[in-house]
């Protein structure tokens, strides 16, 4: 097995519940190296979303199927994401001082604005992807899924880690990756979107082109918004910040697909 399949095993591995091949000797450094393929992996969570959604459409409406593919989506990534995202809204709402912060964060209990966060960003999501139209929902969907995972690795390449305590998760990637590894990364998961070529070439592709666009821009301004305020608030990232910020992306890029999609419809 190559190196880089071998990284891309490790990839799967952190983000995902999926069977990989297991080693007898395990290098540390191939953890902080896999971080480059985190765009890649997001890329094949989302075509792991559309399929369910895809398949669950011939049997159900769409309200059901798009909360099947919500939940097979926890199932396969553990929550992974989702669990960040309550422990930061905790950690952000109730802490004044930054150790008083870290120290909400480090608590696996959920509390109330943990709570409250993951039923508005999950039901907003839910409702987002309700109102996609067909013609750019697998587009939108695995283009979030990606993107939001590069936007919250571009964090570890330009924020310090803040934690002190050796047995943090995300400790390993700390200062392991720099500006033009994550610009490479970006390209590696663009090239994966290439596997949704096939739905571009056809009428209507401006529009599907547009969407990603204005998705883009939409999930990189929540990505900068909440990379710049854990800066301000704690001096830089945790493995929970990274999280936050890959589902607060992942929103925004959805949102933004729908707003540019639904504008058009408007005034046509």
């Amino acid at each position: 097995m190559s190196h880089q399949l071998r990284l891309l095993c490790v990839a799967t591995q952190f983000l995902t519940r999926l069977p990989t091949p297991r080693w007898r000797e395990f290098d540390p450094s191939w953890l902080s190296q896999s971080t480059r393929y985190f765009p890649l992996v997001g890329v094949l969570i989302g075509l792991a979303n559309v399929l369910v959604w895809w398949t669950a459409t011939r049997l159900l409406p769409a309200s059901v199927s798009i909360g099947l593919m919500m939940a097979v989506s926890m199932l396969l990534t553990g929550a992974f994401h989702e669990d960040g995202l309550a422990d930061a809204c905790d950690g952000f709402g109730a802490g004044v001082s930054k150790e008083r912060i870290l120290a909400i964060m480090k608590d696996s209990r959920i509390g109330a604005f943990g709570a409250i966060a993951l039923i508005l960003v999950l039901g907003l999501k839910w409702t987002t992807l309700l109102a996609l139209p067909g013609a750019v929902f697998a587009q939108c969907v695995v283009a979030a899924h990606m993107m939001s995972r590069w936007c919250a690795i571009g964090l570890i390449a330009f924020l310090p880690y803040v934690r002190a305590d050796e047995g943090a998760k995300a400790r390993d990637f700390a200062g392991r990756l720099g500006g033009g590894e994550w610009i490479l990364s970006g390209m590696v998961g663009f090239l994966g979107l290439a596997s949704l070529a096939w739905l571009y070439a056809r009428s209507g592709a401006a529009l599907e082109w547009a969407a990603l666009g204005a998705g883009a821009c939409a999930g990189a301004a929540a990505a900068l918004v909440g990379g710049l305020y854990v800066r301000r608030r704690i001096g830089g990232y945790t493995g929970d910040c990274l999280g936050a910020v890959q589902q607060l992306t992942e929103l925004g890029f959805l949102l933004g697909g729908l707003a540019t999609v639904g504008s058009a419809h408007g005034s046509s």
